[in-house]
């Protein structure tokens, strides 16, 4: 026999008045859910947190005093079977997880490439998150989709991308998780723009190129991956290249794909990217342009030489998470035409299909990538560029550019120090004339001080230094300040 609802103005079967009370209360407030007064009163203690920590974290130890297995330790072995107060959460945020975290919105962060924050798109993710969009469709969610077509097809303008690869034309842009993600679709798409096995398809890259290009080779099922030769300033061997496709031809190989850095990770070497692009429309090859760190600096026009040739290319890919004052994870992949990436990556079961997808008007960005799922990266992206504006991103990868060639000038003046490359963006690599052990102490003096932080590197059997200058709030007394410290110990 069916029972009815309580709502229905007829009393549950026990017809107790504690039960009464509890239907009651559980109408009232969902059992478990934060209610939404204190989840205001927690946001904003939480927005003051994160504030507090950006005003102070230059006052911090950079990397964490702590040994494999220390925070796990604090941490219970399960969890907790009835909720905790929120009071609790941030308490143990600040005793247990702060002292394991390193600090890269650091002003002293000066290693590896930057991974950048800033108030706008840090308030530009809150909402994402409270959103909580699910954009695999344009039906989905049609703000996402359009603002993130929007946005990819402003960013064309913004750093001199060719006008086709707006979505508006025969290509475009969609937002990833990084630049390794993009890279490794492309391969994929690449791969199946050439008849044959795997085995005889030839992946091509400078031996200077992420370590991405050759797991993104592994994954796209790649056998041959030739890493080409370098010049004096690290970039590809343009003849090198050329003659190791021939001779793979002649082999009965079948060259598929090759890639262009704009801004190695080593040393920021740029690629000859429209020399690439003309040996691979000669023999038929997919062309990959890789500047995930140095894309951002586009913005200023003053850098567009360095991307010469770009309209040869076949896809592209930047990440606004190092340079762009936008917090991980933001990629951009931009393809010349659209039609190979949908036709490799689209799969369309029953519960995928609507009259919108359809029609043929909207974007399916499911189609643009690996997962079906995706978040509302151009949110923040968004809030980002409309709240700096062109002018505010020039200026700062400007005076970062202007930090990073004074202090190579510096460099180049000491006695004991030398320059191992160029410094075309905000990348400083260099070395201690005496050699490795000299070289490798004077990073490890820099990092030991605790308010810098630097990440030492090797380049054809020889240890460098360096230091990239991008952080969100360095600024030209920091950098004198690592510049005293490298003196002192130099």
């Amino acid at each position: 026999m069916s029972r009815r609802s309580p709502a229905s103005g007829h009393r549950p079967e026990d017809g107790s008045q504690d039960s009464r009370l509890a239907t009651r209360d559980a109408a009232a407030k969902p059992p478990y859910h934060m209610p939404f007064d204190e989840f205001r009163r927690h946001g904003h203690e939480v927005v003051d947190w994160v504030a507090d920590y950006l005003e102070s974290v230059g006052d911090r130890p950079i990397t964490p005093d702590v040994k494999p297995g220390d925070i796990r330790a604090l941490l219970p072995e399960s969890a907790p079977e009835r909720p905790e107060p929120f009071e609790d959460v941030m308490r143990d945020l600040d005793e247990i997880i702060m002292p394991g975290i390193t600090h890269w919105q650091s002003p002293g962060w000066f290693g590896f490439f930057p991974a950048n924050s800033s108030p706008p798109s840090i308030l530009g993710e809150l909402v994402s998150a409270g959103l909580s969009t699910q954009g695999m469709m344009w039906s989905t969610s049609p703000a996402a989709t359009e603002l993130e077509s929007v946005v990819a097809d402003w960013l064309v303008d913004l750093l001199g991308l060719p006008e086709t690869w707006k979505t508006t034309g025969p290509g475009g842009g969609v937002i990833q998780m990084s630049a390794s993600d993009s890279t490794h679709l492309a391969f994929v798409i690449a791969r199946e723009q050439v008849e044959g096995p795997a085995e005889s398809k030839v992946l091509y890259a400078s031996n200077q190129s992420h370590s991405s290009i050759e797991k993104g080779a592994k994954i796209a099922g790649f056998k041959q991956v030739r890493l080409i030769g370098i010049d004096d300033e690290y970039a590809l061997d343009a003849d090198e290249l050329r003659r190791t496709i021939v001779d793979d031809l002649a082999a009965g190989l079948k060259p598929t794909t090759v890639v262009s850095n704009i801004g190695t990770t080593g040393t920021t070497a740029v690629d000859p990217v429209r020399s690439i692009g003309e040996i691979a429309r000669e023999y038929g090859l997919w062309h990959h342009v890789d500047a995930a760190y140095a894309g951002t600096a586009m913005i200023c026009e003053e850098f567009r030489h360095h991307q010469d040739g770009l309209e040869l290319a076949d896809s592209y890919t930047f990440n606004p998470h190092k340079w762009m004052f936008t917090n991980f994870d933001c990629n951009l992949f931009y393809v010349a035409d659209r039609k190979p990436l949908i036709d490799t990556m689209s799969i369309l079961p029953p519960y995928l299909r609507d009259e919108a997808s359809e029609s043929g008007q909207v974007i399916n960005y499911r189609d643009w990538h690996i997962p079906l799922g995706r978040r509302f990266r151009a949110l923040k992206l968004w809030f980002v560029i409309r709240s700096y504006g062109a002018e505010g991103i020039r200026y700062h990868v400007r005076e970062h550019h202007r930090l990073a060639t004074d202090l190579a000038a510096r460099v180049e003046r000491h006695s004991s120090l030398e320059l191992i490359a160029p410094t075309p963006f905000g990348l400083v690599s260099f070395r201690h004339v005496d050699g490795d052990e000299a070289t490798n102490a004077l990073a490890a003096a820099i990092n030991e001080s605790g308010w810098a932080h630097v990440s030492p590197s090797t380049i054809e059997d020889r240890r460098f230094v360096r230091v990239s200058i991008g952080q969100t709030y360095t600024t030209a007394e920091h950098v004198d300040r690592l510049w005293d410290l490298i003196a002192a110990h130099a």
